[in-house]
């Protein structure tokens, strides 16, 4: 099967969690955000898709379509190619333990864009910066140490199987915890390695995702997008305090 990504270009964004389970698994997929408009891809291939008549509609990308299925929702694509890509395990309590997982560390990714957008993104970041201010304060004080203490304490109880917080393989988990990482030290590089510094098994997992062969090619191949400020993770310098 060749499935075929639906998001935003010009971003890495909830798209990334997607890219990297494909691009582990060695699946074909065209990422249709980054086709050229004359070939069918583009903003407007999204626009089509969300404005369709498909009888289960998505509300918004990330969009999976694998065959006659249009799946959205970052952590139900998930649990869908975890399954179909061996990048779960294969026994239902498993299954679910790794998607409990992927929310947990979606919950963090959205806290981490309440930071610099505390009011919501219908205001710009400057016209919300003293609130930025006291978001990020308490995030970096208190929530972010308490997610990375638990991160920690998961790959601690799964000790003696590699790097990994389920089982002795890489997983959905596993990639999207490296994406959230690699995202921190470019929005918090300061704080980040406070935090970080304290945490060397998730710093090995990171490490250890990163330096798998077919996601350090698509690191290198110019196909994944810069971290950029137009992205949920962003970096303002005033914030990494």
């Amino acid at each position: 099967m060749t499935y075929e990504l639906y998001y935003w270009p010009g971003i890495q964004g909830r798209g990334e969690f997607i890219r990297l389970a494909l691009e582990e698994a060695g699946a074909r997929y065209r990422d249709m955000g980054l086709l050229p408009r004359a070939r069918g891809g583009g903003a407007p291939a999204i626009a089509r898709l969300l404005a369709g008549r498909a009888p289960r509609p998505p509300f918004a990308p990330p969009i999976l379509r694998a065959g006659r299925q249009l799946i959205a929702q970052t952590p139900n694509i998930l649990l869908f190619l975890g399954r179909r890509l061996g990048l779960a395990p294969a026994d239902e309590s498993g299954r679910l333990w790794t998607h409990q997982l992927v929310l947990t560390i979606l919950d963090l990714y959205l806290e981490v864009f309440h930071t610099h957008h505390p009011l919501g993104d219908g205001y710009a970041y400057e016209e919300q910066q003293r609130e930025a201010r006291r978001r990020t304060k308490d995030f970096l004080a208190v929530r972010l140490p308490k997610f990375m203490r638990y991160f920690e304490r998961v790959i601690e109880c799964n000790r003696g199987r590699g790097p990994w917080m389920v089982g002795a393989r890489v997983s959905c988990a596993d990639l999207a915890m490296a994406q959230v990482i690699a995202g921190l030290r470019y929005g918090f590089p300061r704080a980040s390695e406070r935090v970080l510094h304290q945490r060397p098994r998730l710093r090995e997992l990171h490490d250890a995702v990163f330096a798998r062969p077919r996601i350090a090619r698509y690191a290198a191949s110019g196909r994944r997008h810069p971290f950029n400020n137009e992205d949920l993770f962003r970096h303002y310098p005033e914030l990494d305090r």
